[in-house]
């Protein structure tokens, strides 16, 4: 049955204008257009599911690290990257193939990009190595990458009337951060009864009747005067974030390096020619979307909101399971509130914005994020499981919240034709920021954790495979046994909990900062005063 009075959403979208002096709410000249069909609502189902698989797959394998540590002896920089490579890939593609939607019809990469996630996930179930699951989570990241902005930008031009394309919007905030959240509980699930590999397994029959669905649920959308498609540009945004990324891995991991150095520097050289690049007619990245200060508003707090919550994630998957000793399904179920409270936040942003405006609705849910990080500064070896429990759940309500409102407001800011194109600036900015915060706040927790560590009791080699992660630490210090390893195994708890404690006062900061930059682009009074 079709939804006839759906919740409004704040920032609906707008007719095709000058977005350089578009206003910071809609215009009063936005009325509802044809209401949705019961097949739009459910292509809309299938388009959520397609978002909830893309951003479970992010963080299922977080519960996975220990097991995958035991099967493929990973080095510390190798288990980096693959819980990392996936959303780092996805951000470096995601601005290529939000153009490339718009140019050969979003439903037609969304089902190419669902046909390669199926063998992909297919070739990271069965990885011998390292290099290999690297590998494959890669090839997932591309496939993924089709996928994200094909699913905003079908749902900008599936629904017509505003309010309930802002709603629809709303669910598709919800689907994306319930995947975030539940990936670590269908991982702890699928490690309870089945091997490593099964948490890639699972992603094939949904692909499947994706395939399936989307085709008749969903008609085609493209932009109908798409201009050239700019490769260079393509390669230049991906050689950038690679270039940077990889310079704050290495420096994480085995301090100053040339090579790091030299990576780092092109990255950042790379990611001024790109802007400068883009202001020539026609670019690949429409700068003067980022003029409009509801969309640039929009793509800061949803970048950093995903980068405290993804390396929180990151972070506390371990803790609970290698320092405070819980299964993969147990820590999972910690987790679980987190994402009730998160999907719940994604819902309820739109009467909370359209009450009190959301510039201070954006900024108060960065604020009970910061809260939330500053909380887990109080975590311990020995503390009761709730200490984390509380504060992953005021990030995930604060996520969701950030989430659903920033992805309206970017989509709302721009035109039809370019849908896919800013639906693909804001996913660039989440999964950008979900890639930095596992590698900026997993690498400041490794270098606090090597630099705390006592090895003396362990030979060279097992030394190695304890500083290069806790799991492999608590490994080590099992086969010792006896008082020597019990002792290794408490300074590895004690060091991993030190610079858990620094990442999260960290964070903590960059959200206060985030909520006071978003207040000062957002200043606006209540739509309602009743």
């Amino acid at each position: 049955m079709a939804l006839t009075n759906p919740i409004p959403l704040i920032g609906a979208s707008r007719p095709d204008s000058d977005l350089a002096s578009a206003p910071a709410r809609p215009a009063p000249h936005d009325r509802p257009g044809q209401p949705a069909s019961a097949r739009q609502w459910a292509g809309l189902i299938a388009l959520a599911l397609a978002v909830f698989t893309i951003c479970t797959d992010a963080t299922v394998l977080d519960l996975a690290i220990p097991a995958i540590s035991e099967a493929l002896r990973p080095t510390g920089t190798q288990l980096l990257w693959i819980i990392d490579v996936y959303s780092f890939i996805v951000a470096g593609l995601l601005l290529t193939m939000g153009t490339l939607g718009d140019r050969i019809g979003r439903r037609r990469l969304l089902l190419i990009g669902s046909a390669g996630f199926a063998v992909a996930s297919g070739i990271g179930a069965f990885a011998t190595s390292a290099e290999m699951l690297i590998a494959a989570r890669a090839l997932l990241g591309i496939a993924g990458a089709t996928l994200m902005p094909s699913t905003l930008g079908l749902i900008r031009t599936l629904f017509d009337d505003a309010r309930q394309r802002s709603f629809a919007i709303g669910v598709w905030a919800a689907a994306a951060g319930a995947g975030t959240a539940v990936g670590p509980l269908l991982g702890g699930w699928l490690l309870e009864r089945f091997w490593w590999g099964s948490v890639f397994i699972v992603n094939i029959p949904v692909m499947v009747v994706l395939i399936v669905a989307v085709p008749l649920l969903v008609h085609e959308a493209r932009d109908t005067s798409p201009g050239r498609f700019d490769l260079v540009s393509a390669i230049v945004s991906i050689a950038a974030v690679v270039g940077v990324v990889y310079a704050i891995k290495e420096f994480a991991a085995h301090g100053f390096r040339l090579d790091a150095l030299v990576a780092g520097t092109a990255g950042l050289a790379l990611g001024w020619w790109f802007v400068r690049r883009q202001r020539r007619p026609d670019p690949m990245l429409d700068l003067s979307l980022f003029a409009i200060p509801r969309f640039s508003a929009g793509v800061a707090s949803n970048g950093l909101s995903a980068f405290a919550f993804a390396g929180v994630l990151f972070v506390g998957s371990q803790y609970l399971q290698t320092v405070l000793g819980f299964g993969p399904l147990a820590a999972g179920l910690m987790m679980l509130p987190g994402v009730g409270i998160s999907v719940l936040g994604s819902l309820i942003a739109a009467p909370v914005a359209d009450r009190v405006g959301p510039g201070r609705t954006i900024a108060g849910s960065l604020v009970m994020s910061a809260a939330g990080a500053a909380l887990l500064a109080f975590c311990g070896t020995d503390t009761s499981p709730l200490v984390f429990m509380s504060g992953y759940a005021l990030l995930g309500v604060g996520a969701g919240v950030v989430t659903a409102l920033a992805s309206d407001l970017v989509v709302g800011a721009a035109p039809a034709a370019r849908a896919s194109n800013a639906s693909s600036i804001s996913e660039t900015g989440y999964e950008l920021g979900i890639s930095l915060g596992v590698a900026v706040l997993g690498s400041v927790v490794l270098a606090i954790y090597r630099s705390g560590l006592e090895l003396d009791a362990l030979d060279p080699a097992g030394a190695r495979v304890a500083s290069d992660t806790i799991g492999g630490a608590m490994a080590a210090a099992h086969e010792l046994g006896g008082v020597e390893g019990a002792l290794i195994a408490v300074s590895a708890a004690e060091a991993f909990v030190s610079g858990m404690h620094v990442a999260a006062v960290a964070t903590a900061i960059v959200m206060m900062v985030t909520a006071a930059v978003v207040l000062r682009l957002l200043r606006e009074r209540p739509r309602n005063t009743a």
